[in-house]
């Protein structure tokens, strides 16, 4: 009896397990041979989690499937630092198909509307990357990206677009009035409509956040925000040995100490890494300290970067949506701050090429 009792136990698992529902991803990578790796991974509000891992066949081609999400979500294929983004939503079986070399730029997308959406807009994107375009046709793209929005808020390819970045800086800035109100369209729709979805929260703070940021730099509040920079904010990451390491305590050791943000995989890290290691050397022993935050979206990556720098080095999983950032006002990087022998923040360096001349003032 117990026996009859387990099979049917078991029977039931099976055919619950079978009746999941299912999305696939399949392509070919021109280019890649039976060694290559792709890595398929979903989003949670920037934080990005393995699916799985695969290789692709000796003639580029691949497939993977997994069950549906709950609620459309954003994914990414990735190869090295390069991926491909595209949302998913329930059972849809998109087709990718692109090139070795230029994975991230010479691809397409089938299978999905919503998925052609985001190409087109990640492609049009590269247009501006790496200071291309000018300011006058940033401006007219974004107008026509919040059209696109506003025709449907709630949608993911809307909060995709919200939540885009080019070069490292937010395409629709929760400082910026104009911006603010897409921002504000897109949590409110999610709010009202999709009151349950994973990323409705994150939003509505989002768009509180930045409410509250523009009230204070209405009311003159750049003073206020000098005088918080003034002490200091606790910080308490996990370096690249697995080791805690807590900002106050980092500074309470009577040395000066360099906070810097950046970003790692970013395109101008080793010049400005090489600039810190050459402070570093220089005024490591007359009591000089770096804790610097990475803010990369890929831990693996920030990980095979860091082991190599000698100072300390912590991960922020949350990246630049982090609170560590919004608590010390960061909206670039690299953003360094020079905290003093007393533990305050004495100040903010907007120019790096005048970087060691300011350190060597507090040293």
């Amino acid at each position: 009896m117990k026996n009859r009792i387990l099979l049917m136990l078991a029977f039931v698992a099976l055919l619950c397990s079978c009746g999941k529902a299912k999305f696939t991803v399949d392509g070919n990578v021109q280019g890649a041979t039976d060694t290559t790796k792709l890595v398929l991974e979903y989003s949670s509000n920037g934080n990005w989690f393995v699916v799985d891992t695969l290789t692709t066949s000796s003639s580029g081609d691949f497939s993977v499937s997994d069950d549906a999400p709950e609620f459309p979500n954003i994914y990414r294929l990735r190869h090295n630092s390069q991926s491909i983004y595209f949302p998913i939503d329930s059972v849809d079986h998109i087709t990718i198909k692109t090139k070795l070399k230029e994975f991230d730029t010479d691809y397409t997308l089938s299978g999905s509307d919503h998925a052609v959406e985001v190409m087109n807009v990640d492609k049009a994107a590269l247009q501006f990357a790496g200071g291309k375009g000018t300011a006058a046709e940033l401006q007219a793209w974004k107008r026509k990206l919040s059209e696109q929005i506003l025709q449907d808020p709630s949608g993911i390819v809307a909060y995709y677009i919200i939540n885009k970045y080019i070069d490292e800086r937010p395409l629709f800035d929760p400082l910026n009035d104009s911006d603010l109100k897409i921002i504000g369209a897109v949590a409110n729709a999610f709010n009202t409509f999709k009151p349950n979805d994973p990323r409705t929260q994150y939003l509505v703070t989002v768009l509180l956040d930045g409410q509250k940021r523009r009230r204070q730099a209405v009311a003159g509040a750049a003073d206020t925000i000098v005088a918080q920079e003034a002490n200091i904010i606790e910080i308490n990451l996990q370096d690249k040995n697995g080791v805690n390491q807590s900002l106050t305590r980092v500074t309470s050791g009577g040395k000066v100490v360099l906070l810097n943000y950046t970003m790692y995989g970013a395109e101008f890290s080793p010049a400005f890494n090489k600039i810190l290691n050459d402070i570093y050397t220089r005024y490591r022993a007359k009591g000089l300290e770096i804790y610097q935050i990475g803010l990369d979206a890929n831990e693996v990556d920030w990980r095979m970067a860091a082991k190599r720098l000698p100072w300390i080095t912590v991960y922020d999983p949350m990246g630049v949506q982090s609170p560590n950032v919004t608590a010390y006002n960061v909206s670039g990087i690299p953003t360094v701050f020079i905290i003093g022998r007393n533990g305050e923040v004495v100040e903010r360096v907007t120019d790096m090429s005048q970087l060691e001349s300011q350190v060597a003032k507090h040293i």
